[in-house]
């Protein structure tokens, strides 16, 4: 091994324990400068505990992390930072309310005559932000910007300390795709410069596209090393599940036959959503029906989704289910209407995140199956968190552990369970696998699969062009907050699918 071969980071024997889950065991890897390394692995194999103690966020149990060859202590976040280690968050650290250079250089503020120097954080700031190829002026607030230019101050943020790894977990989950064009632009752009990153993503054609190296991890071990003319899916997701699976799911079903005077479950007239007033929606889904719903980030589809929930009320129009209107404002409507809605952001939407697993699943049903309206039914409780953990398979020592510690995959288990318990007419899917496992979307598909075979109506949102097309009976389509149509059949591909999310009508 030659002086720039030489690893930058090592890890060895790294393990990590938790109350009834074992997330770390022996695992070893190094990272070499000025290279990507990619981190893969089912949800549940340890990549996000692996990189929290990297970042210092929390302590191995046994192990140890070399930086240089040296041995280093990283026992809380500013010391990973002084040894130029830093971590982006799949949900974004920042404060909206704060300018951009204000954000960059929050808590570490050079000062003047004991005050804060605002000029030098302005023009320190203009460097990184330029550095990372984003426009914006420093005064400009955060919350004003997207998604994917607040990434951008993120990785500004990690150059204004001097980093030298670069920890990325699911950076692309929330960007379009010139966002993440962009993204793989100042990523190569940081590598050249001889910055370490390790990547982490569900997302395998990034991977294969943009990784030097790939390190798999499987139930807490490492599962393999790919060099970089071995990355390819199969080789990746061989290792992940130790199984081969086929690159997308297929279904086994067959779409249902719609009677031309079947009431529909949800049937929505001229529905207009607070956030796109200027359009009006209207659409049905009837019984067994599996709908995907397609566009480009910002096309109002989870707006959409909110307001059928009654998370926000309509401005305007009619909601019928089951062929009687029924007036949505608040999401007790919505589930004394039969509805349940499975949201974007599982952790701070569809969880209580330290609640155990089985108050979690009986939050919706509380009220439903309380004594007299009053006091929870602990035994019925008991028995609906024992069946949900078998009947999808959820990951946990009991139903006792506490949501936090388990995958993201079994995480969104839970939320199903919870709605799965009120027997829904219509389940309302935002994003269902975003952020996990292959393996675990599969255990999703099925499941929306084996619901929709019983009479349940799904209408579910997806970015992942894939899971649209092999899981549609109908794809509706939106643009800017307007339905500009929809496909079905065989008509249900990539390009019809496009052409509508960008704006182009839909030919009848």
């Amino acid at each position: 091994m030659t002086e720039t071969q030489r690893p930058l980071l090592e890890v060895q024997g790294l393990c990590k324990q938790f109350p009834g889950v074992r997330a770390l065991h022996q695992v070893n890897f190094d990272v070499i400068p000025g290279e990507v390394l990619a981190l893969v692995g089912e949800n549940g194999a340890g990549k996000s505990t692996l990189m929290k103690i990297l970042a210092g966020v929390q302590p191995p149990d046994e192990g140890q992390i070399l930086i240089d060859g040296q041995p280093v202590s990283l026992a809380n976040v500013n010391q990973a930072m002084d040894q130029g280690i830093a971590l982006i968050h799949q949900e974004l650290n920042l404060a909206g309310n704060l300018s951009v250079a204000a954000n960059i250089y929050l808590g570490r503020e050079p000062k003047r005559f004991g005050l804060i120097d605002s000029r030098a954080i302005r023009s320190a700031s203009a460097q990184h932000l330029q550095a990372v190829g984003l426009q914006v002026s420093p005064d400009t607030l955060v919350g004003d910007l997207s998604i994917g230019r607040q990434q951008m101050v993120e990785i500004a943020k990690a150059l204004s300390i001097d980093t030298r790894i670069l920890i990325m977990d699911e950076p692309t989950s929330s960007l379009s795709q010139g966002e993440v064009e962009r993204l793989f632009d100042v990523v190569r752009s940081l590598r050249d410069r001889g910055v370490s990153i390790i990547y982490i993503s569900h997302r395998l054609a990034e991977i294969e596209e943009l990784a030097d190296r790939v390190a798999v991890l499987r139930d807490g071990e490492n599962a393999g090393l790919l060099e970089k003319d071995q990355i390819t899916h199969d080789a990746m997701v061989s290792r992940m599940v130790g199984r081969d699976v086929s690159r997308f799911y297929q279904r086994t079903s067959t779409p249902p036959t719609i009677d031309s005077d079947a009431t529909p479950i949800l049937k929505v007239t001229d529905l207009v959503v607070p956030d796109h007033p200027q359009h009006k929606v209207s659409f049905e889904i009837h019984a067994g029906e599996i709908v995907g719903m397609a566009g480009l980030v910002g096309a109002g589809r989870t707006e959409l989704l909110r307001c059928l929930f009654g998370v926000t009320p309509p401005v305007d129009g009619d909601i019928q289910i089951d062929g009687t209107y029924t007036p949505i404002h608040h999401p007790i409507d919505a589930i004394k209407a039969g509805l349940g809605l499975v949201p974007e952001d599982r952790k701070e939407q569809g969880l209580v995140i330290d609640f155990a697993v089985e108050p979690n699943v009986s939050l919706a049903s509380l009220k439903a199956h309380a004594w007299l309206g009053i006091w929870i039914d602990r035994q019925r409780e008991q028995v609906e968190a024992a069946e949900g953990i078998k009947d999808l398979r959820i990951k946990t020592p009991s139903a006792d552990q506490i949501v936090r510690y388990l995958s993201g995959g079994n995480q969104q288990k839970v939320v199903l369970s919870k709605w799965l318990v009120m027997n829904p007419k219509l389940l309302l899917l935002d994003e269902p696998t975003r952020g996990i496992d292959i393996g675990a979307k599969e255990e999703i598909y099925r499941l929306m699969e084996s619901l929709a075979e019983s009479g349940m109506a799904i209408l579910f949102v997806s970015s992942e062009m894939e899971e649209v097309i092999s899981l549609s009976d109908r794809v509706l389509v939106m643009h800017e907050g307007h339905l500009t149509g929809q496909v079905s059949g065989g008509d249900i591909n990539e390009a019809s699918i496009m052409n509508l999310a960008t704006g182009i009508q839909a030919v009848s």
